[in-house]
């Protein structure tokens, strides 16, 4: 059973880098035209539309990948803990 929990703590760390990869490539023109940033947008656009449609942006500033990460780290760090405990 920890085998199953080291892989899933392995794959929110692994999607964090991927959400932190695919936002600065907003930052590159054209970068997110490139098979990588295809492939990011495959992955991170359907976990990052909830929050864009909870939280508007602010001007030229979108704020809603921050709390998507915010999110995302509180599932690894208090989620993931308390549902090992549950099922063990």
């Amino acid at each position: 059973m920890g085998i199953i929990f080291e892989f899933l703590s392995f794959a929110l760390s692994a999607y964090f880098y991927a959400l932190i990869g695919y936002i600065l490539m907003s930052w590159f023109p054209g970068a997110r035209d490139s098979s990588i940033g295809r492939f990011l947008s495959a992955i991170c656009e359907p976990y990052l539309e909830p929050f864009r449609k909870i939280i508007p942006p602010l001007g030229m500033i979108d704020i809603s990948p921050i709390v998507a990460i915010f999110a995302l780290n509180i599932a690894q760090l208090y989620g993931l803990p308390v549902l090992y405990d549950i099922l063990v």
